[in-house]
This record gives C-alpha cells, sequence and structure tokens, in this order.
C-alpha cells in the first residue's frame, strides 16, 4: 500500500510551515531515517527524516511551497515491490483532502468521543501489537508518547492509514480514549462559556486612518504571528507583577576581566571570552538554586517545582526573536555557558536551532543593556513564572557610607507570574541575584 508523506508537527505549537527544499527526487530509493526535506517553521529550519523504506513515487508540495498545513500530504512513498505510477496515481485524488488533515491532528478534549468520520479508519488499521510491525506514527506523536511513557503498540492511530497522530496520544494519556468506540465514550460535560477577550481594531479600521498613498503593507511571517499570539496571550492570562533592583557591577567587570585574560589558547584563539550576560545566566541560574520555590511553573492544579534552573536566553533574529535555552545553568562552569551560548545564537540567527533547544525552560534572561536602553519590563514567556530584564550598567553617584561616590550600576526588573511568584517570593530571588553580581567570586564555588 503506498504510503503518504504528510507534512509534520516539528513543535507542539506549529500550524503550518514552509516546504523550503526536496533532498530526494521522485524515483529515489527512501531508507528509514533518510534526510528527505527542510521545512522552515516560524522559528527554525528544521531537517525531517523518513519514517518509512521505499521508492519516492510522487512530490505533490513543490520546494519553496509557503504555509503548508500540518498532516497535508506533501508526497508519497511506494512501498517495495509497488508499481511506482500506480502508487503515484491515488496521491492526485487524496490531495484535496488534505485541508481537512490539521483539523484531525488537534487535540481533542479527553472525554470526547471520536467522531464518526474518522472511526473506519481506527477500525482498519491494525497496530504494531496485532500486526508485528513498528508503530506508524508523526514524529509528534512518538515525542509525546515518549515523555508520558506509552506504549505506542497499544494505541490505536485515527490519522490516514491508521497513522497515530497527537490527538490520539492525547486520548491515551487521558485514560484509553483513543482505543473507545462511539457508544462507549462518556459524554462531555459542557464547559463554562470563557469571557470573551476585548478585540483590536480590524485591518480596515487601522488602515482608514491613513492615506492610501503613505504605507506599505509588508504581510506577516509564521514567527512574527507566533509571536504575537504567545505574547497577547500571556498578558491577558497571566497577572504579572513586576521588582526592579540596581546592582553595583564593578567586582564584576573586574572578575570578568581577569578571567577572560586569564583564558587559555586554543588554535590561536583564547577558549572563552565571557560577557555580563553569560555571568548574568550564572547568577540568575544559581539564584534559583538557592530560592527553589521561585523555579516553578504555574498549572490550574498543580505547581510544577523544577529540579534544573534551565535559563532561556531571548535572542535577536531577522523577523522577531528566539529563546534558546541553557540547561542546568547553575552546575555549568562560565565558560560552558559562554562557549555554549555563542554557538546557540548564531545557530539561532540561520534558524538552525533544534526544538528541544529553544522550547521548555523554567526562567528567561532579556538583555538590552548593549543597546543603552537602562531599564524595562519583559512579559512572562510561559510556561516560566518568571523574566529577568537587564539594562546598561552605567556610571551612577551612589551613597556608601554617608560619602558620596561614583559606582557602575545596572538596573534589572524581574516580571513574575504572581499566581506562582509573588512580591515577597520574587524580592527574596532578587536579594539573592543582586548577592551573586556584587560579590560574584560566590559563582566560581
Amino acid at each position: 500500500m503506498p504510503v503518504n508523506i504528510l507534512m509534520p508537527a516539528l513543535s507542539p505549537t506549529m500550524e503550518k510551515g514552509n516546504l523550503a527544499k526536496w533532498l530526494k527526487k521522485e524515483g529515489d530509493t527512501i531508507k528509514s531515517g533518510d534526510i528527505i526535506a527542510e521545512i522552515e517553521t516560524d522559528k527554525a529550519t528544521m531537517e525531517v527524516e523518513a519514517v518509512d523504506e521505499g521508492i519516492l513515487a510522487k512530490i505533490l508540495v513543490p520546494d519553496g511551497t509557503a504555509d503548508v498545513a500540518v498532516n497535508e500530504i506533501i508526497g508519497v512513498i511506494a512501498a517495495e515491490g509497488e508499481d511506482v505510477k500506480a502508487a503515484a496515481a491515488p496521491a492526485k485524488a487524496e490531495a484535496p483532502k488534505a485541508e481537512a488533515a490539521p483539523k484531525a491532528a488537534a487535540p481533542a478534549p479527553a472525554a470526547e468521543a471520536p467522531k464518526a468520520s474518522e472511526a473506519p479508519k481506527a477500525a482498519a488499521a491494525p497496530t504494531a501489537s496485532t500486526s508485528g510491525e513498528r508503530p506508524f506514527a508523526s514524529p509528534l506523536a512518538k515525542r509525546l508518547a515518549k515523555e508520558a511513557g506509552l506504549d505506542l503498540g497499544k494505541i490505536q492511530g485515527s490519522g490516514p492509514h491508521g497513522r497515530i497522530v497527537e490527538k490520539d496520544i492525547e486520548a491515551a494519556k487521558a485514560g484509553g480514549a483513543a482505543k473507545a468506540t462511539p457508544s462507549a465514550a462518556p459524554a462531555a460535560a459542557p464547559k463554562p462559556a470563557a469571557a470573551p477577550l476585548a478585540a483590536g481594531m480590524s485591518d480596515e479600521a487601522v488602515k482608514k486612518l491613513f492615506a492610501p498613498d503613505s504605507y506599505e503593507e509588508v504581510p506577516h511571517d509564521g514567527m512574527r504571528k507566533t509571536i504575537a499570539r504567545r505574547l497577547l496571550e500571556s498578558k491577558q492570562t497571566i497577572p504579572h507583577f513586576y521588582l526592579t533592583i540596581d546592582c553595583e557591577l564593578d567586582a564584576l567587570l573586574k572578575l570578568r576581566a581577569e578571567l577572560n585574560a586569564a583564558a587559555p589558547e586554543k588554535d590561536g584563539k583564547p577558549a572563552y571570552k565571557l560577557s555580563v550576560n553569560d555571568l548574568v545566566i550564572k547568577a540568575l541560574a544559581l539564584s534559583l538554586r538557592a530560592v527553589p520555590e521561585a523555579n516553578v511553573s504555574w498549572t490550574e492544579n498543580t505547581m510544577l517545582k523544577h529540579k534544573h534552573a534551565d535559563v532561556g536566553v531571548a535572542v535577536s533574529i531577522p523577523g522577531g526573536l528566539i529563546t534558546p535555552v541553557i540547561r542546568d545553568a547553575c552546575h555549568k562552569t562560565l565558560s560552558q555557558i559562554s562557549n555554549e551560548m555563542k554557538d546557540l545564537a548564531a545557530r539561532a540567527k540561520n534558524r538552525k536551532l533544534k526544538p528541544e533547544e529553544y522550547q521548555g525552560g523554567t526562567t528567561a534572561v532579556s538583555n538590552l543593556g548593549m543597546f543603552g536602553v537602562k531599564d524595562f519590563a519583559a512579559i512572562v514567556n510561559p510556561p516560566h513564572a518568571t523574566i529577568l530584564a537587564v539594562g546598561a550598567g552605567e556610571q551612577r553617584a551612589v551613597v556608601k557610607g554617608g560619602q558620596l561616590a561614583v559606582a557602575t550600576v545596572m538596573s534589572v526588573t524581574l516580571s513574575t507570574d504572581h499566581r506562582a511568584v509573588d512580591g515577597a517570593l520574587g524580592a527574596e530571588l532578587m536579594q539573592a541575584f543582586k548577592g551573586y553580581i556584587e560579590k560574584p567570586m560566590a559563582m566560581l564555588v
């Protein structure tokens, strides 16, 4: 039976992607694990591996096609011994159905019964436990199943040709709903209607305020749309709370200069070159270790207390920004953090990060000091409960021992999700951070 190649969901939030380039052509032999195409998401350019073997019989979505919906059929593989022309023929008829695929892949409420239109597919598809073959699942479904500790061989797929999709994993996590028949599934309890959110001005209303020839329309790309949606959701659903303190930097700048001067050479270059931001990352991670009650994520039923301080760092890239994550930063040396951050930032600008390199994290740092910004407040990036906004270090007049003096001072503002980190807890975290910044030798022991 021919196997459809579907547009993969390369991240939990991905709805569409651009098919940048096919790395195989029609007639090529495909082996499991082969890189067959490059997909551009809203965050990165990623390689797609084949999960089936055979001959690439038909390419339905050509190079450079934008806004291809997740689960849309992009090509067809003919199985070994199958007639390639015959395998390619049905694909032309199936392709128009692809517009409905994203809806089938969307997670359904746990208590909701499978839709009748999907039931024949689910019943006809054998699972791995009955056929002896490996599970046929989307990359996203495989990852979600692994994270949840689920056996794909015991899950019935409801996607095309019995493919296990995200909805099936969510149903299985909820208690086996993926295997339930429409008659056995309990009726979904009605949910109270959420209060409507305020709507902004329509496109036409905005345009009417300006002369027709006074502006140029630049369409939003996928990244800008995603950033806009997530920031709007954050400000509308998270009660933000802000705390600002000033930190003296003179001791930190002196230590940084000494450490950089002592860096050994590798291939004629210093093995590392620390930035102020590298020390800020380390200080924030150590502060979360010292105040573990602030290293949390809010959910409606529980508080997730994280065992590691994974610090995301906002990086500006063309068209928006991305937040690569330094994992377990409190246990890494400053040189490790510095070199890892340089590598992540460089690949971020080329959109070459993997989803696991920019998803998750337990907090974040946004530093605009290099642009001369004195202070600002950042927007919490869920599931984080905190984000630290870092301003520029500048010489200011300070009072020490009753005497006027000059010190290099940096203002930092902590934005918190007040449901998870309230004022007193946030203040405790900031005091710990200030201590590490003003007495930086503590970061080396």
